[in-house]
């Protein structure tokens, strides 16, 4: 991201379903990709799972990690903490280390698009009735951006065969809280289901 083009406005609120849907075919079209699995972090998992409504049978496998597949109260208040938590400059320098000088275009891309009313019907449940391939959902049980409800509702909602692993004890970050138990997890999970992209 740090290396990524700058943005010059907000993005609109549905922003996750277009990134999804738009960017992520026209990434794997110009790396040459006809398949591929797809793995998103948070807001990062929405966009996964709308790209693997989209692009069908071309999805062998759908992997999101603290995804929230609709806005709930507990979203909320934990923007609400990060972005008064962010008014610290030395927070701030914390995202400039993975953002750079898009910090904080980032942050306020996140805070005001999630806190925005126009935000609060946010949902993936129509996109994930559209996939079918083989899933897994990890989530933290302490996420702090989404209760554990987020992930079983993915389960509930593609069409193909799903796997849940919530973490007890973690929160939005698994892939750094518990990095060998996750990578444990996926890897056991793309070879049960045979995804070679």
């Amino acid at each position: 991201m740090a290396a990524s083009d700058a943005r010059t406005g907000l993005p609109g609120t549905g922003f996750v379903r277009e990134e999804g849907e738009q960017v992520v075919p026209r990434l794997l079209a110009q790396c040459g990709r006809e398949r591929a699995v797809l793995l998103g972090h948070s807001v990062g998992g929405g966009m996964a799972a709308f790209a693997a409504a989209h692009l069908g049978s071309a999805c062998e496998a759908l992997l999101t990690v603290s995804a929230q597949c609709y806005v709930e109260e507990r979203t909320l208040e934990g923007i609400r903490a990060a972005e008064a938590a962010f008014a610290d400059e030395a927070e701030m320098d914390r995202l400039r280390k993975y953002h750079g000088d898009k910090a904080r275009w980032v942050l306020d891309a996140w805070t005001r698009t999630w806190l925005s009313p126009a935000h609060a019907g946010y949902s993936m449940e129509p996109a994930l009735a559209r996939v079918h391939c083989p899933t897994l959902v990890i989530h933290g049980a302490e996420d702090e951006y989404g209760s554990p409800q987020q992930a079983e509702r993915i389960v509930a909602s593609v069409r193909g065969p799903a796997e849940l692993a919530v973490l007890p004890g973690c929160h939005h970050l698994p892939h750094r809280e518990r990095a060998a138990e996750v990578l444990e997890r996926i890897a056991a999970f793309l070879a049960r289901s045979g995804s070679q992209a």
